[in-house]
């Protein structure tokens, strides 16, 4: 929006708010603006994770596919990535069950 748009926005609002009501609108605006914003980067960070576990699980599967021989270099990271992201679910539901008391 360029300044003279800004500027009509702003002359029209005062003459239809008023000068009482304006700061009012002009706040829950930017507070719809901000959750829009909001919402709309945890979409896209949502988008991108399920992006990049599909890439993986495609990869996975070639590597069975070629039963984990002569893997590119993209797709051996993917393996080792998974390999880690397993051992740690592993290790941290281990450390849940060992710990005495709790059932």
């Amino acid at each position: 929006m360029g300044m003279w748009e800004l500027a009509v926005v702003l002359i029209v609002g005062l003459i239809v708010l008023g000068p009482e009501r304006l700061p009012v609108a002009i706040r829950t605006v930017s507070r719809w603006i901000k959750t829009i914003k909001s919402v709309a980067n945890s979409v896209k960070a949502e988008v991108n994770e399920e992006l990049r576990v599909h890439e993986l699980h495609n990869n996975l599967k070639k590597a069975e596919e070629q039963n984990m021989a002569d893997l590119s270099s993209t797709v051996k990271q993917s393996v080792e990535e998974l390999q880690k992201a397993a051992e740690s679910v592993q290790h941290s539901y281990k450390n849940k069950t060992k710990q005495p008391g709790k059932e």
